[in-house]
């Protein structure tokens, strides 16, 4: 069962199903019957002390304009130094709107337009908006995959940094969609190959709090003094606290030349000042949200583990991707067709389960679909079992050349 106590003796329920009905809620912006497992968005309530800080201030009543306080630095600084043995300093971090509000604004100050902004594909689709919205070139480091699991093909990085027109790499770390964890050594590399070349990069790191358990990331910024010297790193609450929606987010800029630039940015683009419940939110979740936080790990871990012997069992031509993170699964159908869009479509039309097509996510994705799996067991047996009704007849589908 996926239940048991916090660190102030709360309950914490995860088997509860929660109607997200009438909350304009995107992921559930579905028609009836139908089971949405595709943005990367849970369907759990948040940590009790968060709601019980949202709920004190918004018991205030009054909702003005937001200074960021002292306490929101300390809680940062202190929750990556307990949780992932980094140390960072206040002036190191700057407030923001969101991840993607972030990135967006570093492309444009430290890039220029037609200029190429590396990334390791399949990687997280809106990455590719940020960059092509803003008139850069995409660069694909293609991941290699080979027997079931996902690698850096090292020789191809370095001839793309070489490239003169590649001015910032956008780094997933942990990778999303394929749970990577980048260990040290290989982060280390990253940073020694991109500082040889004069790339910046830039590290999306919102899913840093979701690993398995006993698994742990590594910080781009601390896998050596030169990747501290040349990042930007994008870190939030939102991802392992469910909060998306309050958009309040971190950026993390070592280097203090680096820092003055994105500062700049962030404030230009008028994304650095937090809403009335941003900074009240991050501060509960990052001082009291702990123990809530290691169960939904264990939970969400049952989940990946549930399906992935499901699937072996019920569905083998497809293969789930081992990953040490996210609360993604990213499934690999080629073994069934190499066209995720239209498998999608197959099987949202005949089953209602909605999952991402892996096309979206450059790389290799034709092959792949990605399934949410943060959600309560009842919910995630019926998606598994939607999963195999939809698959088993696009195969036979495809096999007769009667697909519909």
């Amino acid at each position: 069962m996926g239940t048991g106590m916090d660190a102030q003796g709360q309950s914490i329920d995860f088997d509860r199903v929660v109607s997200r009905g009438g909350t304009y809620s995107l992921k559930w912006n579905v028609a009836d019957g139908e089971l949405p497992m595709w943005v990367a968005d849970m369907d759990f309530p948040t940590a009790p002390p968060v709601r019980e800080a949202i709920e004190r201030r918004a018991a205030h009543g009054v909702f003005g304009y937001t200074d960021v306080p002292d306490s929101w630095y300390q809680a940062y600084a202190d929750w990556w130094a307990r949780r992932h043995r980094f140390g960072m300093e206040k002036e190191w971090l700057v407030f923001c709107t969101g991840v993607v509000p972030a990135v967006s604004s570093v492309i444009r100050k430290l890039t220029t337009p037609a200029e190429k902004v590396l990334l390791q594909t399949p990687v997280y689709n809106i990455l590719f908006h940020s960059i092509l919205n803003n008139g850069r070139q995409v660069l694909e480091n293609r991941l290699a995959y080979r027997e079931g699991q996902y690698r850096i093909d090292f020789a191809d990085l370095e001839r793309k940094l070489a490239d003169p027109q590649t001015t910032l790499m956008l780094l997933c770390n942990p990778h999303n969609p394929t749970g990577n964890l980048w260990d040290q050594e290989t982060l280390a590399r990253i940073g020694e190959l991109c500082s040889r070349f004069d790339v910046t990069v830039l590290s999306d790191e919102i899913h840093c709090d979701l690993t398995e358990p006993g698994s742990s990331y590594v910080p781009f910024a601390s896998a050596s003094a030169l990747c501290r010297e040349n990042s930007v790193t994008c870190i939030a609450p939102t991802k392992a606290f469910n909060l998306a929606g309050l958009q309040t987010a971190a950026v993390m800029i070592p280097n203090p030349v680096l820092r003055h630039k994105v500062r700049r940015a962030l404030n230009t683009d008028e994304v650095a000042e937090p809403n009335a419940f941003a900074v009240d939110a991050a501060v509960a979740a990052f001082t009291k949200g702990a123990a809530w936080l290691d169960a939904l790990r264990a939970y969400i871990s049952g989940n990946k583990k549930r399906a992935a012997a499901f699937i072996e069992e019920e569905l083998p031509q497809i293969r789930v991707v081992p990953s040490q993170a996210t609360y993604l699964l990213w499934l690999d159908i080629s073994g069934i067709s190499e066209h995720a869009g239209e498998a999608a479509d197959y099987l949202r039309a005949r089953t209602g389960l909605y999952l991402s097509a892996g096309e979206q996510f450059g790389g290799n994705g034709g092959g792949f679909l990605r399934m949410n799996m943060a959600c309560p067991r009842a919910l995630a047996e019926d998606g598994l079992q939607r999963l195999k009704k939809g698959m088993t007849a696009y195969a036979e589908a495809l096999q007769s050349g009667t697909k519909k």
